[in-house]
């Protein structure tokens, strides 16, 4: 049983994490709570795990040869390797909606994360991607949100190449969505540089290309979002900063809101440093 450890506080080191703690995640019996627990977590123990978990073999050929390649990548490439076996594996499985459905609802927030990777394997295009990656863009846990935007991000750029109109468009219901987690999902998928991903040229040199989903996002309500959009300025400043500028004081002359002062604050911190 591992329910006493739901509302643990996440350990500041690796060294200390308590063994019952660091067992679960292995086990995938437990979501992480914080970076440290996800940096923890012996991959090769947790893939098979979560692998028994979806119904299916935890000792595949496919599977162990991913796992011995392991150290030869990155630590986040690891996770890109591990969700591709698992999706392989998948499948070729007579059960293939009941295996996808045990990873996509597993308790271990890794396993989800690894599930929204496989939106990037679909060969969906960009608005199949969408609908597809809305479960995990949703998600309870913040590392699931992050990879849920990830994984869509090289069809977005796809969708920007044909039309920016286009894609921005299919776009515009999320950022109206009573989900302030899809809404930051909208802002976060677009930035025009990002974090740990490609970056969008067409939003670094034209940002206001992508101005009808900032728009209604210059007052949310949201912290989280707010600091989405935040960033989401502050990367255009730094190859548009004279449009930046322009927007952040247009949105100021509206009446006193706190949420666009902080917006407009923190987007303008790399022109003003």
């Amino acid at each position: 049983m591992t329910g006493h450890l739901a509302r643990r506080k996440g350990a500041p080191r690796i060294a200390d994490i308590p063994t019952e703690v660091l067992a679960a995640l292995n086990q995938g019996l437990v979501p992480t709570v914080n970076l440290t627990e996800f940096l923890a977590i012996d991959l090769a123990q947790l893939a098979p795990a979560v692998a028994g978990h979806m119904g299916l073999d935890p000792q595949a050929q496919r599977l162990a040869d991913t796992l011995a390649m392991l150290p030869s990548f990155k630590p986040m490439k690891r996770h890109d390797h591990i969700a591709r076996a698992l999706y392989d594996l998948a499948a070729a499985h007579p059960q293939r909606d009941a295996v996808a459905h045990a990873l996509a609802t597993h308790a271990s927030d890794v396993a989800r994360c690894w599930a929204s990777q496989w939106v990037a394997f679909s060969g969906l295009d960009f608005a199949g991607q969408l609908q597809a990656a809305r479960r995990f863009a949703a998600d309870g846990h913040f590392g699931v949100r992050e990879i849920a935007w990830m994984a869509v991000r090289d069809a977005l750029i796809a969708a920007i190449a044909q039309s920016p109109e286009d894609a921005v468009a299919q776009l515009l219901p999320w950022v109206h969505d009573a989900d302030e987690n899809i809404r930051r999902f909208a802002s976060e998928l677009t930035r025009p540089r990002g974090v740990w991903c490609a970056q969008i040229e067409a939003f670094k040199t034209q940002p206001w290309l992508a101005l009808a989903l900032l728009e209604p996002l210059r007052a949310d309500p949201s912290r989280y979002v707010q600091n989405s959009v935040a960033n989401w300025l502050n990367d255009a400043s730094k190859s548009q900063p004279t449009w930046v500028q322009d927007l952040c004081a247009r949105w100021s002359q509206a009446p006193a809101n706190a949420a666009t002062a902080y917006i407009t604050r923190r987007a303008l911190r790399t022109i003003r440093a």
